[in-house]
């Protein structure tokens, strides 16, 4: 019986040296497997990243997958997030344009609905466009997004990889 494709995540240690995200990445284009999302940012040890990588895939290519970022000789360690139980957000960038005042009141109404504790904020305001800023989880960003979209008619959105880390206790996502 074959396995459903459905995002799958990964977190990856690696060696903090130019060069390791290209080889990283190329290993998903050799293999022809499409990256969701991918993040890199130095963690505690300044000589060490973390990737966080969300592919689509079946548990045959992603245990795949697996094996061949195991091999490789830079990545430190590679740890299965799909399902353990983990704190993830994403940035994102809503740029909405062409709003008259009341439009901009209802764009400060839809910020404070997701707000979550400082996650949606208004970070410019121009004449007639606004800024928002949102660190969300992926499917409250798609929400919103979906929201922004039908309201306005001049929605430009700009959207960073997903970054998570293992809970400490049991709640997650």
């Amino acid at each position: 019986m074959a396995s459903k494709m459905k995002n799958r995540w990964i977190a990856l240690y690696v060696e903090n040296q130019v060069g390791v995200l290209a080889k990283v990445s190329g290993l998903f284009s050799g293999k022809s497997y499409n990256l969701q999302s991918l993040t890199v940012g130095t963690t505690e040890q300044d000589d060490v990243s973390r990737m966080t990588i969300c592919v689509t895939s079946d548990d045959v290519t992603f245990e795949q997958i697996k094996k061949q970022l195991n091999c490789m000789v830079e990545v430190i360690k590679v740890m299965d997030l799909t399902d353990v139980p983990i704190h993830m957000k994403e940035i994102l960038f809503a740029k909405i344009k062409k709003l008259d005042c009341l439009q901009k009141q209802e764009v400060y109404q839809i910020a404070n609905v997701f707000d979550q504790g400082g996650s949606v904020e208004i970070t410019d305001i121009g004449e007639d466009s606004i800024l928002m800023e949102c660190m969300l989880t992926e499917r409250r960003n798609n929400e919103l997004i979906a929201l922004l979209k039908k309201q306005f008619k001049h929605v430009e959105v700009v959207r960073g990889g997903a970054v998570a880390i293992e809970s400490i206790s049991t709640s997650c996502r």
